[in-house]
């Protein structure tokens, strides 16, 4: 019987997240740009909320194209609002647009948007060793700075537990606990 993370209900589409995606390394710009707009809209609601929606944001945000997103007006953002698909929130819609513009700004001054991120954590997994859910910080020190920098390059809905569980759902930082069967495979994968 396969053991995973204790947070892992029995729905398929958990189970898959879990064991595809989540703690897995990410180094693709518009991945990881599309992990902290749905981890930004996820605030306050269940991330299976966010699971069972994310097709329909990837098709009503252009596949999250940054230079598509970052040219959305008033009038666009009116129309995501009659979208009954996704998460109607008006503030959390204007600030995909705005985290899109500062996004390009990232990726402009920087080589690339996986570069910026993962610079957080001198471009390596930070490996944890927790052994029960509980143990677990919804944020770190690490995400202090994180959302600090983010807020000051232009990003919104970035708070330290967003972005705590960015890098959790990116990789950035290994949480899935040691009797879970990711935890090993992980663990071998990235070097200490």
């Amino acid at each position: 019987m396969i053991t995973r993370c204790s947070w892992v209900t029995t729905d398929p589409l958990y189970i898959q997240y879990h064991d595809k995606e989540w703690g897995e390394p990410v180094h693709d710009d518009q991945t990881l740009f599309e992990f902290l707009l749905l981890e930004g809209v996820q605030a306050g609601l269940s991330w299976y909320t966010i699971l069972k929606k994310r097709e329909n944001f990837r098709h009503a945000f252009d596949q999250f194209d940054a230079s598509k997103i970052a040219q959305y007006d008033d009038k666009k953002l009116t129309e995501l609002m009659q979208d009954k698909s996704i998460i109607r929130n008006r503030l959390k819609l204007q600030a995909i647009v705005q985290n899109a513009r500062a996004y390009l700004k990232i990726q402009n001054t920087y080589d690339s948007f996986n570069q910026y991120m993962w610079s957080f954590v001198d471009g390596q997994s930070v490996i944890h060793h927790w052994r029960h859910k509980d143990e677990v910080p919804g944020s770190s020190p690490l995400s202090d700075h994180m959302s600090k920098k983010l807020k000051m390059a232009g990003f919104s809905y970035v708070g330290t537990t967003i972005c705590y569980s960015f890098m959790q759902a990116t990789g950035m930082i290994m949480d899935h606990t040691i009797d879970c069967f990711r935890y090993h495979e992980l663990s071998g994968q990235i070097t200490e």
